[in-house]
């Protein structure tokens, strides 16, 4: 063959719900979505990731169609490109349109990302006197921002999911039940046996890179429980900003793809090799910088959309988790407690848009008053929340906080 001849290689794979792939030749495998990015697929020793087709102009998804994506062997060796188009009978949906008319201003206006936040009493004070599980404060520092920056705060414009699956709460299996009985009514990272895994807080600033800070945290906590404390490293996340294919920097992305896939493919460099600037730019990570590489990352439950409270506690007994959920308006005011998003109540002043955003769950608790709480880390600085952690409302799925979780392991 002509060396400047393409090859190509195409194979028929069906994916069956939930999470089960097999190709013409009868091997079988494993495939989930991938939030609403695309899906990935693992059979007969290949990795496929494709990004779903979606037309900007239109804002209409293309169901059976995707983007380019990448191909590989399971070890990472042996890159390709990949495509993918819908072959069954079945009747596509018709595409989806997503629009937002709930805001006066689109989150990519102009006009909303320049507007600066002012601070609202009313709202904070309305807050404190319908329930009494959390308090809200006013954080001075955010009139330095505009809704735009704290709009990446809270994930970014990239970050966004439509249609958040629900927690999968199945009849427990007498397995899962016989494993659930050995976990503690409590439980902390931060003191397992009289010792802090979790690494340091940080602050993200008014770049939409929380994804990279939860995914890096996960995998700097457990690297700090796999070695009990010997290696206790911080991970760089400009290079993720900058670096990482599977995300879109300052805009957002999500943890699958970083704590997971990037982590896998390509590793992990130390926060010295290429420091946090909050700003998109060039990859600027020296080749020469020592990489830690991760494996066998998955979402919690096995596939997108398996995650529950029960998966997640079990899941957390072998180390921190990356989390997603929704931040709404009142989210930004969080001082202390339990937090849970006080319905019917908007911020006039300062009409945020509902992100999605990623964070660190490091434990879980029972408040007396407030009742059961996942404890969790943020990447707001140490003066926000509680010492920058906060808890939420456990059990419930408040803002979906249960129903994506992510986990994944370094390799020492």
């Amino acid at each position: 063959m002509n060396a400047t001849q393409d090859m190509v290689m195409k194979r028929r794979i069906e994916l069956r719900f939930p999470d089960t792939a097999s190709d013409e030749f009868g091997n079988h495998g494993f495939w989930t979505l991938i939030y609403n990015q695309g899906f990935e697929i693992s059979v007969a020793g290949r990795k496929y990731f494709l990004y779903s087709a979606y037309d900007s102009s239109t804002n209409q998804s293309v169901c059976g169609d995707t983007m380019g994506g990448w191909a590989h062997t399971v070890n990472g060796m042996d890159w390709s490109c990949s495509a993918g188009q819908k072959l069954s009978s079945i009747r596509s949906p018709s595409p989806i349109l997503y629009k937002d008319t709930s805001r006066m201003f689109s989150r990519n206006t102009h006009a909303y990302k320049s507007l600066k936040y002012r601070a609202n009493a009313e709202f904070i004070d309305t807050i404190n006197s319908v329930q009494s599980s959390w308090r809200a404060t006013h954080y001075k520092v955010y009139e330095t921002k505009t809704l735009g920056d704290l709009h990446m705060m809270a994930g970014g414009p990239k970050s966004k999911i439509a249609g958040i699956p629900h927690p999968m709460n199945e009849p427990l299996s007498e397995e899962l039940r016989e494993k659930l009985s050995s976990v503690p009514d409590e439980f902390d990272w931060r003191n397992a046996g009289g010792r802090n895994f979790v690494s340091p807080v940080r602050n993200q600033g008014s770049c939409g890179s929380c994804f990279a800070f939860s995914s890096l945290a996960m995998h700097e906590a457990r690297l700090r429980i796999m070695t009990n404390m010997t290696q206790t490293p911080v991970f760089s996340t400009q290079d993720i900003v900058e670096c990482c294919r599977y995300s879109q920097g300052c805009s957002g992305g999500f943890p699958y793809l970083v704590a997971g896939k990037y982590a896998t493919d390509f590793g992990l460099v130390q926060e010295q090799c290429n420091p946090y600037t909050g700003k998109d730019g060039a990859c600027a990570t020296e080749a020469s910088c020592q990489r830690t590489f991760g494996f066998d990352y998955k979402y919690v439950g096995g596939f997108y959309g398996a995650c529950n409270e029960m998966q997640m506690k079990l899941a957390l007994m072998r180390g921190p988790l990356a989390v997603s959920f929704m931040v709404y308006n009142d989210f930004f005011a969080y001082k202390g407690g339990v937090y849970h998003h006080v319905e019917g109540l908007e911020d006039k002043f300062n009409p945020f848009e509902i992100t999605n955003h990623a964070v660190l769950l490091v434990g879980y608790g029972v408040d007396p008053e407030s009742g059961p709480y996942w404890s969790v880390k943020n990447s707001w600085g140490s003066s926000w929340g509680e010492d920058g952690y906060f808890r939420i409302r456990r059990g419930t799925d408040e803002c979906s906080i249960e129903s994506i979780a992510v986990e994944a392991f370094p390799v020492l």
